[in-house]
């Protein structure tokens, strides 16, 4: 009987441990999609003000 509720024990301890580093990878990945759209705006915002400043010097 208590290796039986050993292993129901270690069974939900990793069920949750599992749930968790789910979730902890779904908002990685959404705060890397945040960090890439504002790279990527931010290099476009850069490179506009880069062509801006070189035709003002012609």
């Amino acid at each position: 009987m208590r290796a039986l509720l050993w292993v129901v024990g270690v069974v939900a301890g990793v069920l949750i441990l599992l749930g968790l580093l789910l979730e902890a990878v779904r908002w990685l990945a959404i705060i890397g999609v945040i960090a890439l759209v504002i790279v990527i705006v931010w290099a476009f915002i850069k490179g506009r003000q880069t062509v801006q400043q070189h035709s003002q010097r012609r």
